[in-house]
């Protein structure tokens, strides 16, 4: 049977120190939740002894059932001079009730002496009085040796001493901490394999920082020597570089080391939770994060195309689905037959026997990327240029000419746009709007006048709404005469989706972004095959 490690998470506390993160209760409930169905042991929720919003955090969870997952509470060993009893710290830990208390404690003699101020002797003492008195009041105490690696190179009797005293004062996990992120794996693992060997009664937890960018690798490293629990971070939130990112612990502990930590039916939970808690605390998530990236399993080259399509083996590590993430195949001037017959293919489109036609999209294809289009987060795009260039694709949108007025005001500044567009048997059709800038009256204008062309189009008109955009100068030595990207992303509510204009001017790019976000969104609601 494999080895069992457990997973312990400190996203609400640790994670919650990086700059500019703060999240309410509520969500700080909110992430635990998702973080129990994920199937992580261990949820630490935070400090009650110096934040009245962690407080509230406990009480709130006092009601909710937890499937897989135990609340811990963080505090500090008691206070110099006042026994546990008496030392409120001790009666916040408890009032809150959870089952498992995480107390932090001085390893490094620098630390007991400089920062804490007290003898050697006296720290040992008080590290096994905190934890004598909770695990005498029925708590599960975990001991966190901060500074573990740093007072082990130090003076490593020493480090192994405040272990001693927490374990034989009842201590259930002795978790070695590499606070400052200094160490590198080799030696994490050496120290604790030594660790492990001399207080073998007692199992041993890790707990990195990442400023080595080491904090992973130290995780998995400790694991091997005999660690029996990681503690982390969802997505490595944490203060300065962060913490051990549990994003990625997970799946190399079960899909590389085979060990147990989470079930592979919540693994495959593992993009969405990282998803949610990086939508929760407000952070776009890293799309090059691996495993859960949106672009972890995203093939660009031809050649590593054609072979992903043969045998997905030859270029993805583990199989996506298995962290609930998916293939990608992009579009781009390096893209070969392999990649163009398969986004095809996925439109309702089979080109495998058109040799002519391919070989002219493929042309085509690399003039646009060649001018600055940029297909790869603009699929959107992508399908329309494929439909218009095999013939497949009238356009809602036949534009006449356009007018964009600026004008600044005392107060304000307003934007103005009138649009032409081409109608039946010669004749044009003309609106007026204004907007808070050219591309938001440009819109407007357009959502006046396709209606009225297109009366069956407007309900479907009124679920389009732009949600991002973003603008990319392409040659800087151009100054302001450079050729601008548009990259605009659109949804009906139930799905979203990336369209892209190049050009000099910067409102023509945009128009042409606008109108291909409007013409897919309209496309979406038609049958595929014409």
């Amino acid at each position: 049977m494999a080895r069992k490690i457990e997973i312990y998470d400190t996203t609400l506390r640790d994670g919650m120190q990086r700059e500019g993160m703060s999240v309410s209760v509520d969500e700080k409930v909110q992430i635990a939740l998702r973080l129990d169905r994920l199937g992580v042991h261990y949820i630490e929720g935070g400090f009650p002894g110096s934040n009245p919003k962690d407080v509230e955090f406990y009480q709130k969870m006092a009601g909710r059932r937890l499937r897989t997952a135990r609340l811990a509470a963080f505090g500090m060993t008691h206070r110099r001079g006042t026994p546990p009893y008496r030392d409120p710290l001790m009666r916040e830990l408890l009032k809150v009730g959870t089952p498992v208390v995480t107390i932090v404690g001085k390893s490094w003699k620098l630390h007991t002496q400089k920062v804490l101020r007290v003898r050697l002797e006296e720290n040992l003492r008080m590290i096994a009085a905190t934890v004598r008195f909770l695990a005498g009041k029925g708590r599960e105490v975990f001991y966190d040796a901060e500074h573990f690696f740093d007072g082990f190179r130090d003076d490593p009797d020493y480090a192994l001493a405040t272990l001693s005293a927490a374990a034989e004062a009842g201590a259930a996990r002795l978790v070695l901490c590499d606070t400052n992120g200094a160490t590198l794996p080799a030696e994490a693992a050496d120290i604790v394999r030594r660790v492990c060997q001399e207080l073998s009664g007692v199992p041993v937890g890790i707990h990195a920082h990442n400023d080595s960018d080491c904090a992973v690798a130290v995780s998995l490293m400790a694991v091997e020597a005999g660690a029996a629990q990681v503690q982390g971070t969802i997505n490595g939130y944490g203060e300065r570089c962060g913490n051990a990112n549990l994003v990625s612990v997970i799946p190399a502990l079960k899909l590389k080391l085979g060990l147990e930590c989470v079930s592979g039916a919540r693994m495959a939970g593992l993009t969405e939770a990282s998803h949610f808690v990086a939508e929760v605390v407000n952070i776009s998530p890293e799309p090059h994060q691996p495993y859960v990236g949106e672009n972890a399993f995203a093939h660009k080259g031809g050649l590593h195309i054609s072979a992903a399509l043969r045998d997905a083996r030859t270029f993805e590590h583990v199989d996506p689905a298995l962290v609930g993430n998916r293939q990608q195949i992009l579009v781009s001037e390096l893209a070969g037959r392999a990649t163009v017959l398969k986004k095809a293919a996925g439109m309702g489109i089979d080109l495998s026997e058109d040799n002519e036609a391919l070989g002219r999209l493929l042309k085509r294809l690399k003039e646009k990327e060649h001018q600055g289009y940029h297909y790869e987060v603009a699929e959107a795009s992508f399908e329309l240029f494929l439909r218009r260039e095999l013939g497949l694709h009238r356009d809602v949108v036949e534009l006449d000419n356009f007018r964009v007025i600026v004008q600044k005001r005392k107060r304000a500044v307003i934007s103005e746009a009138k649009i032409v567009l081409r109608g039946e048997n010669g004749g044009h059709a003309i609106a007026f709007a204004e907007g808070n800038g050219p591309v938001n009256a440009l819109d407007m204008a357009l959502r006046k006048l396709l209606p009225k062309r297109y009366p069956k189009l407007a309900e479907e008109l009124s679920r389009i709404q732009l949600v991002n955009y973003k603008v990319r100068i392409l040659n800087e030595h151009q100054g302001t005469g450079a050729i601008t990207r548009v990259l605009l992303d659109s949804s009906d509510g139930a799905s979203t989706w990336g369209t892209v204009g190049v050009s000099e001017n910067i409102i023509e790019a945009s128009w042409e972004a606008l109108t291909d976000s409007l013409e897919y969104g309209l496309l979406r609601r038609r049958p595929r095959s014409s």
